[in-house]
């Protein structure tokens, strides 16, 4: 695979077109270089507004933008989609699923995966929401729910349908957790008279002893002011030991019964392979200098999950 390369410029190729990615391909707009491109979706997508895809208040592609129409008149701009599998440092190439592309320049933004931290079980039964395909399985599933919950004769089981968990306390579980209670307050009894508010239950549960843990103080306490008013029952500085597809176990002894639990507890690096072990760190971080270049080359460069 190849793109049209200028003569005698430097070809610089960024891996992933998150917010790092097409943000440093803009700054590159009118330099001399030639710059391209690749990803294996088509479009940027803006992860902040997931959790309103989640909840039904948006529509997905509302937050999914086509790469080649935020980039329409940057001349030096070239876009391809498709699958990096390795990064080959000594030839300077990588390889694709559309076959090997050179550069002069690499630049890694492939950003961050779901973390389940090894536990082989929650990541089977529980539902993580890093892109645009799981924040619409969540709607479906959610909703696939309160219609089983509608018609379930089991109290037990009812219970369970109607009884949502989100694990992790930073600005996705805090926002996921609020639309779960705003939807419970305001949606519910309307769109489904038969369930009372009070059916369904709403959990917030952080390992860290506050919800928001990497903002002020004062963001914090006000996050979870509003949370608990809304009726968010929030379990702090504990952690989910195990989860079957029914009961969630917390290393504090509490057991709830649930059928939705949803993940989002921490990242870690999605990286292609090819750099050695030394250039990674806790997490599947890359390391870098202050210049955001990967320890031990000259021409590779780490934006977004890197580690200085």
């Amino acid at each position: 695979m190849d793109s049209t390369q200028s003569a005698a410029r430097p070809r610089v190729v960024i891996i992933g077109g998150g917010f790092g990615g097409i943000n440093l391909a803009k700054k590159l707009k009118n330099k001399p270089v030639d710059v391209l491109l690749l990803d294996k979706h088509n479009y940027h997508t803006f992860q902040p507004l997931l959790y309103q895809v989640a909840m039904g208040s948006i529509e997905a592609d509302s937050i999914a933008f086509p790469f080649r129409r935020i980039f329409t008149g940057q001349k030096n701009f070239t876009f391809n989609m498709c699958e990096v599998k390795t990064i080959n440092p000594e030839k300077h190439t990588v390889t694709t699923s559309l076959g090997d592309v050179s550069y002069d320049y690499l630049v890694i933004a492939t950003g961050a995966n779901t973390n389940f931290f090894g536990n082989q079980e929650i990541e089977n039964h529980a539902m993580p929401m890093k892109n645009v395909g799981e924040a619409l399985n969540i709607r479906s599933y959610m909703l696939q729910n309160l219609e089983k919950a509608v018609v379930e004769k089991s109290f037990e089981e009812r219970e369970a349908l109607l009884t949502f968990v989100v694990v992790g306390g930073g600005p996705t579980g805090v926002e996921l957790s609020g639309s779960l209670a705003e939807l419970r307050n305001h949606v519910l009894c309307k769109d489904y008279p038969s369930l009372c508010e009070e059916d369904m239950k709403v959990y917030l549960v952080e390992g860290k002893p506050v919800v928001l843990g990497a903002m002020s103080a004062y963001a914090s306490a006000k996050a979870k002011k509003y949370l608990l008013k809304m009726g968010v029952m929030i379990h702090n500085g504990v952690h989910v030991k195990s989860y079957d597809g029914l009961e969630l176990k917390i290393d504090d002894g509490t057991v709830i019964k649930t059928r939705n639990v949803f993940w989002a507890a921490g990242v870690m690096g999605e990286m292609p392979g090819g750099l050695p072990a030394g250039a990674l760190t806790r997490g599947n971080r890359i390391q870098t200098d202050e210049i955001n270049r990967v320890v031990g080359y000259r021409d590779i460069f780490a934006i977004g999950m890197y580690q200085p």
